[in-house]
């Protein structure tokens, strides 16, 4: 298919950008004719996420967004450039980093310049008195942390997409790590940054462990999901690599069960790197050939450091474990979670069924937990269409849990299936809100949250958008995300 055969979903906000070509010529001044594109091959790569429907839409002959014009820029002062052209024409700018977002946070939904941040791929040092690395910001994430391995080293933050994620995707969306409980999310384990902010300025944190000089506005950026400034370089907490890992897993008759067995490891200030419960469902999907665990909700755990600590880890898990009726299921689980963890299967195999499949995750306090994961099920399988719900947690504090919930089904006659899709984001949104949970933990907003943010902040979201229009009074960079008080835009 050619690139205007393709139907376009998100259309109604888009900038009209006169004199294309003028734009063109003059981008080509500031990088390179090399740098910049508007070859339909180029601008379809960029036409959407990793967004589960997205694949549902590409096989239906459907894009997401259609950016108007794609740059490669190599240097900091290039970005800089980019951005104050983009205001002096008033032209959307999208940061673009290797597109494993799963909101829709990189669409351009409103057209204009994709900045692809893919050349700022260097290792600037690393620090082994005060155990940090520097790299910039498009690096890839694998690639991080083969070097560090290879010299001996981790950064701990293995997110499932690290194979196809970005050092500046994982600090513009607060991702979380596989091993996370241990090592902490990348606002735990980022030290320093430089940021270009939306009219070109560039800004630097120093890397320091902790200060107490006011407010801290690097955490701003964090999360900022390419709103609010372009991370072009960071500096991250690592660690020798672990002596000795231990793989336990344990089954148990209800998810409150697990959930509880979990909370009392943690207050004992216990962190084993993964823990990971499945629903019954879930465990019945995952862990087939496990007896022991048939119709129970198994829970994988990975100790790992020096070994003395790994030892008194283990030991203290295992107590709790069998204190709330947990069955010792061996190590088999947890090696089939190492060897299939970065395997997606289901966004390659639902699409050609027009199922419509997804993933949601959002986090509560303890005593929210159980609470949420009930009203979610009860609340979705109400929803017409709806094949399966199932949920698993991933994501473990002293204080309280992320939850994913995976959910699929078909478009019931007469909806389409970005109808259904809402649907069911809503209802499991609404479910959350109503039993006390947070709307994401660590997928980010993009658009897909985007029309939550007011019950999720209440007046501080008004807040949130003086700060934007402080700092981007353009509109300019990425556009229609976060802010935005509706499903498909509005105003920021």
């Amino acid at each position: 298919m050619k690139l205007d055969e393709f139907e376009l979903i998100y259309k109604n906000d888009r900038i009209d950008i006169k004199n294309k070509a003028k734009i063109v010529s003059e981008l080509t001044e500031i990088i390179g004719k090399q740098n910049v594109s508007i070859e339909p091959i180029d601008i379809l790569a960029y036409t959407k996420d990793s967004s589960l429907i997205a694949f549902n839409w590409t096989i239906q002959g459907k894009i997401a967004g259609l950016p108007d014009i794609i740059t490669w820029p190599e240097s900091v002062e290039q970005i800089s450039e980019i951005l104050i052209y983009a205001n002096k024409e008033k032209i959307p700018v999208i940061p673009y980093a290797e597109g494993s977002g799963v909101v829709g946070g990189a669409i351009a939904t409103r057209g204009g310049i994709i900045i692809d941040m893919k050349k700022f791929n260097k290792i600037l040092e690393l620090n082994d008195k005060n155990l940090t690395v520097s790299a910039q910001a498009g690096i890839n994430g694998m690639n991080l942390e083969r070097f560090l391995n290879a010299k001996g080293y981790t950064t701990g933050h293995i997110p499932q997409s690290i194979r196809m994620s970005s050092l500046g995707g994982w600090i513009a969306h607060r991702a979380a790590g596989q091993f996370s409980t241990k090592y902490g999310k990348i606002e735990d384990i980022v030290l320093g940054m430089e940021v270009v902010l939306p009219e070109g300025k560039l800004i630097s944190f120093k890397s320091i462990p902790r200060a107490s000089t006011g407010p801290q506005l690097d955490k701003l950026f964090i999360g900022g999901e390419g709103t609010l400034g372009i991370v072009t370089k960071a500096t991250l907490k690592i660690w020798p690599y672990p002596e000795k890992r231990s793989l336990i897993s344990y089954a148990f008759p209800t998810f409150e069960d697990s959930l509880e067995a979990i909370r009392q490891i943690l207050r004992e200030h216990i962190f084993p790197a993964v823990i990971r419960i499945y629903d019954q469902f879930e465990t019945m999907r995952h862990f087939p050939d496990i007896e022991k665990a048939k119709d129970k909700v198994m829970v994988v755990f990975i100790c790992e450091g020096i070994k003395k600590l790994v030892d008194l880890e283990e030991d203290i898990t295992r107590e709790k474990c069998i204190k709330e009726s947990g069955i010792d299921c061996g190590d088999l689980p947890v090696e089939h979670w190492l060897n299939t963890r970065f395997r997606v299967t289901e966004t390659s195999t639902m699409p050609p069924y027009k199922i419509v499949f997804e993933t949601v995750e959002v986090a509560s306090l303890w005593e929210n937990a159980a609470n949420i994961y009930h009203t979610v099920l009860e609340s979705m399988n109400k929803v017409k269409g709806l094949i399966m719900i199932t949920a698993h947690a991933s994501h473990f504090y002293p204080n309280g849990v992320g939850i994913y919930f995976s959910w699929g089904g078909v478009p019931p006659k007469g909806n389409t299936d970005l109808d259904f899709y809402q649907e069911c984001w809503d209802t499991t949104i609404k479910a959350v809100l109503d039993a006390g949970g947070s709307i994401g933990h660590h997928h980010g907003i993009g658009i897909n949250r985007s029309h939550w943010m007011e019950q999720e902040w209440g007046d501080a979201m008004n807040t949130m958008r003086e700060i934007k229009k402080l700092l981007d009074p353009n509109n300019i960079l990425n556009p229609g995300k976060t802010y935005v008080r509706t499903w498909k835009g509005g105003e920021n």
